[in-house]
Protein backbone atom coordinates (compact mmCIF):
# COMPACT_ATOMS: atom_id res chain seq x y z
CA UNK A 1 0.00 0.00 0.00
CA UNK A 2 1.59 3.52 -0.63
CA UNK A 3 2.28 5.98 2.23
CA UNK A 4 3.20 9.24 2.49
CA UNK A 5 6.37 10.69 5.09
CA UNK A 6 7.56 14.07 5.53
CA UNK A 7 11.15 15.70 5.90
CA UNK A 8 12.94 18.90 6.91
CA UNK A 9 16.49 20.61 6.31
CA UNK A 10 17.55 24.13 6.35
CA UNK A 11 19.28 25.28 3.51
CA UNK A 12 21.66 28.35 3.24
CA UNK A 13 19.89 30.11 0.85
CA UNK A 14 17.04 32.38 -0.06
CA UNK A 15 13.74 30.75 -1.28
CA UNK A 16 13.96 32.57 -4.80
CA UNK A 17 17.32 31.31 -4.68
CA UNK A 18 16.16 27.64 -4.04
CA UNK A 19 13.31 27.46 -6.45
CA UNK A 20 14.81 29.09 -9.16
CA UNK A 21 18.06 25.96 -8.60
CA UNK A 22 15.39 23.75 -8.24
CA UNK A 23 13.49 24.70 -11.60
CA UNK A 24 16.48 25.11 -13.93
CA UNK A 25 18.50 22.31 -15.70
CA UNK A 26 21.55 23.70 -14.95
CA UNK A 27 20.89 24.68 -11.32
CA UNK A 28 19.64 21.28 -10.53
CA UNK A 29 22.43 19.52 -12.07
CA UNK A 30 24.98 20.61 -10.32
CA UNK A 31 22.64 20.84 -7.14
CA UNK A 32 22.63 17.62 -6.98
CA UNK A 33 25.80 15.87 -8.67
CA UNK A 34 23.08 14.28 -11.66
CA UNK A 35 21.80 15.53 -14.62
CA UNK A 36 18.92 17.33 -14.97
CA UNK A 37 15.91 18.28 -17.28
CA UNK A 38 13.71 20.94 -15.64
CA UNK A 39 11.31 23.77 -16.42
CA UNK A 40 9.33 26.44 -14.45
CA UNK A 41 6.56 26.11 -16.52
CA UNK A 42 3.36 24.27 -15.21
CA UNK A 43 2.93 20.75 -17.05
CA UNK A 44 6.21 20.86 -18.21
CA UNK A 45 8.33 17.15 -18.04
CA UNK A 46 11.22 17.53 -15.78
CA UNK A 47 13.31 14.27 -15.11
CA UNK A 48 16.85 14.01 -12.72
CA UNK A 49 19.44 12.20 -12.22
CA UNK A 50 19.96 11.62 -15.79
CA UNK A 51 16.58 10.28 -16.36
CA UNK A 52 16.09 7.64 -13.33
CA UNK A 53 13.59 10.37 -12.02
CA UNK A 54 10.87 11.56 -14.46
CA UNK A 55 7.27 13.72 -13.83
CA UNK A 56 5.84 16.78 -14.24
CA UNK A 57 4.94 20.20 -13.09
CA UNK A 58 1.99 20.25 -11.39
CA UNK A 59 1.83 23.31 -9.31
CA UNK A 60 4.77 26.13 -9.11
CA UNK A 61 4.29 29.34 -6.37
CA UNK A 62 7.85 31.37 -7.47
CA UNK A 63 9.93 31.08 -3.97
CA UNK A 64 7.23 29.73 -1.83
CA UNK A 65 5.77 26.39 -3.37
CA UNK A 66 7.01 23.32 -5.82
CA UNK A 67 4.50 20.11 -6.62
CA UNK A 68 6.23 17.56 -9.24
CA UNK A 69 4.56 13.92 -10.21
CA UNK A 70 7.50 11.99 -9.67
CA UNK A 71 8.51 8.44 -10.63
CA UNK A 72 11.91 6.33 -10.97
CA UNK A 73 13.02 3.39 -12.51
CA UNK A 74 12.44 0.95 -10.15
CA UNK A 75 8.50 1.42 -9.92
CA UNK A 76 6.32 -1.02 -11.74
CA UNK A 77 3.38 -0.47 -14.08
CA UNK A 78 0.98 -0.55 -11.42
CA UNK A 79 2.65 2.23 -9.72
CA UNK A 80 0.95 5.58 -10.08
CA UNK A 81 3.04 8.45 -10.06
CA UNK A 82 4.36 9.58 -6.83
CA UNK A 83 3.90 13.08 -5.57
CA UNK A 84 6.56 15.16 -4.26
CA UNK A 85 5.24 18.85 -2.74
CA UNK A 86 8.41 21.05 -1.60
CA UNK A 87 7.42 24.17 0.27
CA UNK A 88 9.76 26.82 1.08
CA UNK A 89 9.86 29.35 3.91
CA UNK A 90 12.72 31.71 4.96
CA UNK A 91 14.47 31.98 8.32
CA UNK A 92 17.49 33.30 9.95
CA UNK A 93 20.09 30.72 8.61
CA UNK A 94 18.62 30.62 4.81
CA UNK A 95 15.19 28.52 4.02
CA UNK A 96 13.56 25.89 6.08
CA UNK A 97 12.71 23.07 3.41
CA UNK A 98 9.73 20.69 4.23
CA UNK A 99 9.59 17.69 1.62
CA UNK A 100 6.72 15.74 1.48
CA UNK A 101 6.65 12.98 -0.60
CA UNK A 102 3.81 11.19 -1.28
CA UNK A 103 1.53 8.11 -3.30
CA UNK A 104 5.32 6.08 -2.17
CA UNK A 105 5.12 2.34 -2.83
CA UNK A 106 5.26 0.49 0.48
CA UNK A 107 8.03 -1.61 -0.41
CA UNK A 108 10.34 1.15 -2.05
CA UNK A 109 11.63 3.21 1.49
CA UNK A 110 14.98 4.00 0.68
CA UNK A 111 14.27 7.81 -0.30
CA UNK A 112 13.12 8.68 3.53
CA UNK A 113 15.60 6.53 4.98
CA UNK A 114 18.42 8.59 3.54
CA UNK A 115 18.20 8.97 0.01
CA UNK A 116 16.63 12.15 0.12
CA UNK A 117 19.50 13.56 2.53
CA UNK A 118 22.56 12.15 0.78
CA UNK A 119 21.35 12.40 -2.70
CA UNK A 120 20.05 16.10 -2.33
CA UNK A 121 19.75 18.15 1.04
CA UNK A 122 23.47 17.61 1.95
CA UNK A 123 24.84 18.19 -1.76
CA UNK A 124 22.09 21.53 -1.47
CA UNK A 125 24.33 22.51 1.42
CA UNK A 126 27.53 22.54 -0.26
CA UNK A 127 26.43 24.13 -3.35
CA UNK A 128 24.71 27.18 -1.41
CA UNK A 129 27.38 27.33 0.92
CA UNK A 130 30.28 27.66 -2.00
CA UNK A 131 27.81 29.88 -3.72
CA UNK A 132 27.86 32.41 -0.45
CA UNK A 133 31.85 32.36 -0.10
CA UNK A 134 31.88 33.52 -3.64
CA UNK A 135 29.94 36.35 -3.28
CA UNK A 136 31.51 37.33 0.19
CA UNK A 137 35.11 36.62 -0.91
CA UNK A 138 36.43 40.56 -1.98
CA UNK A 139 37.85 40.74 -5.27
CA UNK A 140 41.66 40.62 -6.11
CA UNK A 141 43.04 43.80 -6.37
CA UNK A 142 44.81 44.91 -9.65
CA UNK A 143 48.00 45.18 -10.13
CA UNK A 144 49.62 49.01 -9.64
CA UNK A 145 50.31 50.53 -12.50
CA UNK A 146 53.41 52.27 -13.59
CA UNK A 147 53.25 56.25 -13.22
CA UNK A 148 53.30 58.10 -16.27
CA UNK A 149 50.61 59.05 -18.87
CA UNK A 150 49.73 55.72 -21.22
CA UNK A 151 48.53 56.70 -24.32
CA UNK A 152 44.99 55.44 -25.45
CA UNK A 153 45.12 52.89 -28.06
CA UNK A 154 42.88 55.70 -30.37
CA UNK A 155 45.54 58.35 -29.66
CA UNK A 156 47.99 55.86 -30.70
CA UNK A 157 46.09 54.90 -33.64
CA UNK A 158 45.78 58.13 -34.88
CA UNK A 159 49.24 59.32 -34.43
CA UNK A 160 50.58 59.87 -37.91
CA UNK A 161 53.69 57.72 -38.71
CA UNK A 162 56.73 59.68 -39.02
CA UNK A 163 58.31 61.24 -41.63
CA UNK A 164 60.27 59.21 -43.61
CA UNK A 165 64.21 60.88 -43.52
CA UNK A 166 65.68 63.01 -46.15
CA UNK A 167 66.99 61.33 -48.95
CA UNK A 168 71.14 62.87 -47.90
CA UNK A 169 71.53 64.04 -52.19
CA UNK A 170 69.63 67.57 -51.32
CA UNK A 171 72.40 67.88 -48.55
CA UNK A 172 75.02 66.29 -50.49
CA UNK A 173 74.16 69.12 -53.42
CA UNK A 174 74.50 71.97 -51.08
CA UNK A 175 77.43 70.68 -49.66
CA UNK A 176 79.12 69.67 -53.33
CA UNK A 177 78.42 73.41 -54.26
CA UNK A 178 80.43 74.28 -51.57
CA UNK A 179 82.90 72.36 -52.29
CA UNK A 180 82.96 72.75 -55.88
CA UNK A 181 83.08 77.18 -54.94
CA UNK A 182 85.93 76.30 -52.36
CA UNK A 183 87.98 73.93 -54.82
CA UNK A 184 87.44 76.98 -57.86
CA UNK A 185 88.65 79.62 -56.19
CA UNK A 186 91.96 77.47 -54.80
CA UNK A 187 91.98 76.74 -58.12
CA UNK A 188 92.61 79.99 -59.63
CA UNK A 189 95.01 81.19 -56.30
CA UNK A 190 97.07 78.17 -57.12
CA UNK A 191 96.51 79.15 -60.87
CA UNK A 192 97.85 82.93 -60.23
CA UNK A 193 100.60 81.66 -58.07
CA UNK A 194 102.01 79.52 -60.82
CA UNK A 195 101.59 82.07 -63.82
CA UNK A 196 103.19 85.00 -61.45
CA UNK A 197 106.39 82.16 -60.59
CA UNK A 198 107.67 82.17 -64.28
CA UNK A 199 107.57 85.67 -64.54
CA UNK A 200 109.74 86.01 -61.50
CA UNK A 201 112.10 83.56 -62.92
CA UNK A 202 112.08 85.17 -66.59
CA UNK A 203 112.95 88.41 -64.71
CA UNK A 204 115.81 86.78 -62.86
CA UNK A 205 117.19 84.75 -65.88
CA UNK A 206 116.89 87.41 -67.77
CA UNK A 207 118.84 89.75 -64.92
CA UNK A 208 121.73 86.95 -64.91
CA UNK A 209 122.01 87.04 -68.69
CA UNK A 210 122.27 90.82 -68.92
CA UNK A 211 125.08 90.60 -66.17
CA UNK A 212 127.52 87.98 -68.07
CA UNK A 213 126.60 89.58 -71.41
CA UNK A 214 128.60 92.50 -69.49
CA UNK A 215 131.03 90.52 -68.18
CA UNK A 216 132.11 89.34 -71.89
CA UNK A 217 131.71 92.90 -72.94
CA UNK A 218 134.52 94.05 -70.21
CA UNK A 219 136.83 90.92 -71.05
CA UNK A 220 136.48 91.15 -75.39
CA UNK A 221 138.62 94.36 -74.95
CA UNK A 222 141.59 92.93 -73.13
CA UNK A 223 141.53 90.04 -74.92
CA UNK A 224 141.69 92.14 -77.85
CA UNK A 225 144.47 94.40 -76.53
CA UNK A 226 146.57 91.23 -75.38
CA UNK A 227 146.57 90.12 -78.99
CA UNK A 228 147.29 92.96 -80.46
CA UNK A 229 150.53 92.95 -78.68
CA UNK A 230 151.46 89.29 -79.16
CA UNK A 231 151.49 90.31 -83.52
CA UNK A 232 153.98 92.84 -83.13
Amino acid sequence: MPYTYRLTTTIPASPEEIYQAWLDSLGHSEMTGGEAMMSDEVGAEVSAWGGYISGRNLELIPGERIVQSWRTSEFADEHEDSILTVVLQEVDDGTLLTLEHANVPDEQKSYEEGGWQSNYFEPMVVYFTERRQEVAEPAAPEAPQKSGPKASPKRAAKKPAKKAAKPPAKRSTKSARKTRRAAGAKSKRTAARAKAAPKKSKSKSKGAARRIAAVRKRAKPAARKSGRGKRK
